[in-house]
């Protein structure tokens, strides 16, 4: 599970590292705060932004859920995304996108409970991204604000926002 995890983020870097040559604006990195629905958690994150061509950029990201405790159970969860952002309205201080890309998710539930035993559990899946975002010019700060659903097992909405700053 590690190795495809890192296999996923290099391919992940290496692609909007090539992309990111042919760029016809800003390329941006930035951090977030994200909300999932399935975990009832919120998460902290970070996410790029490469144009590719006209209204299309490649944006990865990556959001770390607090872990949660309950009756004895800790749970870790952890998304790595590769999207697609379509822009289509792009104006000097505002942008609205569609999101569309892959999404891993990797689920780790650990048991220390009164029993005599411990318990380990991890599992991780792909899915894909559907939602819409949104960015505010403000010079060289972005602030954004997105919602994507993850089409995986039970799905998960996730709400997000933050700033991106230009490359």
């Amino acid at each position: 599970m590690k190795l495809k995890l890192a296999t996923l983020g290099i391919l992940t870097v290496f692609l909007c590292l090539s992309f990111s040559a042919n760029a016809q604006e800003n390329s941006r990195l930035g951090a977030l705060i994200a909300y999932g629905t399935e975990i009832e958690s919120v998460g902290v994150g970070v996410n790029a932004e490469f144009p590719v061509i006209e209204n299309l950029t490649v944006s990865p990201s990556f959001i770390y859920y607090i872990p949660k405790e309950e009756s004895g159970f800790k749970m870790n969860w952890l998304e790595v995304n590769a999207n697609a952002n379509y822009y289509f309205v792009s104006q000097a201080d505002m942008g609205v996108y569609a999101i569309g890309g892959l999404n891993y998710s990797s689920v780790k539930l650990e048991y220390d409970g009164s029993y005599p035993f411990d318990m380990d559990a991890s599992d991780g899946r792909f899915g894909l991204n559907l939602g819409a975002g949104a960015n505010f010019e403000l010079g060289g700060i972005t602030p954004f604000a997105e919602i994507k659903y993850v089409i995986i097992d039970e799905g998960q909405l996730v709400l997000g926002a933050g700033v991106k700053f230009n490359l």
